[in-house]
C-alpha cells in the first residue's frame, strides 16, 4: 500500500512539473509608442493569447493541443514583432 502511494506521489509530481515546464509565458506589450503599428499588433497578440487561455479553461483544456499550438505561434509572432522594432531602432527609425 505504501509503495503504491509513493509511486502515485512520484507520478503526480512528475506530471505537475512537466505541465509547469511546458507552460508558456504570456506575451507582454513591450514595444514603445514610437512604433505604433507594431505596438498595436503586439497588443492584439496579448488579447488573443488571453482569449485562447479563456477558451482552454472553458473547455477543460480538451482542445486536442490546438489551443496550445496557437499560443506557441502567438508567442513566436510576439517575438518577431519585438525583433522588428529592434531592427527599426538600430536603423534610427
Amino acid at each position: 500500500m505504501k509503495k503504491a502511494l509513493f509511486i502515485g506521489i512520484i507520478i503526480g509530481a512528475a506530471s505537475t512539473f512537466g505541465c509547469a515546464t511546458m507552460a508558456q509565458q504570456a506575451p507582454r506589450v513591450d514595444i514603445g509608442y514610437r512604433h505604433g503599428n507594431l505596438r498595436d499588433a503586439q497588443e492584439h497578440i496579448a488579447q488573443a493569447w488571453q482569449l485562447v487561455s479563456d477558451a482552454q479553461i472553458d473547455n477543460d483544456y480538451q482542445l486536442g493541443g490546438h489551443a496550445g499550438r496557437a499560443k506557441a505561434l502567438l508567442a513566436q509572432a510576439d517575438e518577431e514583432l519585438r525583433l522588428a522594432a529592434d531592427v527599426s531602432n538600430e536603423h534610427g527609425r
